[in-house]
């Protein structure tokens, strides 16, 4: 088994070779899959991950997740370690923010709902929901503090087998994949 560093960047890699056709394809696929899942259709609000080179495309699903009557945030790194979600009302007020990743321009107002969904990013997953996050730890440590359920949508390339874990990594309830 790969360790983290390599595994990291054999999964970038293979993120970098899809094509923009390939990712929107996928993309689709799962959002769809995420609109039909039982954790999403009982949240009342999502909190989500605004999307950032090859990752599963977000923001067409924070669109649909809005005019289906649900609340959207999306996270926001203030200095090294903090992390918190904010409201996004308005999906234009976003701006490329800590390490390039896009998040609001605004400040505020911090997201409440202790029952949100929380949509996970990572480089690879397994079907026991472990997870191989890009190493901040930032999802992990909010976890921690302020239990959610959580889902992941990856490619299918980034579904493994088995990960090893670590006594802080946090599984997510549920992995939804798609072939590219």
């Amino acid at each position: 088994m790969l360790d983290k560093r390599a595994l990291r960047r054999e999964i970038a890699a293979q993120k970098r070779a899809l094509s923009p056709a390939q990712i929107e394809a996928a993309s689709a696929d799962l959002t769809a899959q995420l609109l039909a899942h039982p954790l999403f259709r009982a949240a009342r609000s999502l909190y989500a991950y605004l999307s950032y080179n090859q990752e599963v495309r977000t923001l067409p699903l924070i669109r649909q997740a809005q005019a289906l009557g649900k609340r959207v945030a999306v996270p926001k790194v203030y200095g090294e370690t903090d992390m918190r979600f904010l409201w996004l009302d308005d999906p234009a007020r976003i701006a490329p923010g800590a390490y390039g990743i896009p998040e609001p321009v605004d400040d505020g107002p911090e997201a409440d709902d202790p029952a949100a969904l929380v949509l996970m990013p990572g480089l690879a997953f397994d079907p026991q929901g472990h997870r191989l996050g890009y190493g901040g730890g930032f999802y992990d440590r909010f976890l921690a503090a302020e239990p959610h359920p959580t889902i992941a949508l990856c490619y299918a390339f980034q579904l493994l087998p088995q990960l090893e874990t670590e006594a802080h990594d946090i599984p997510v309830d549920a992995v939804l994949s798609a072939p590219v």
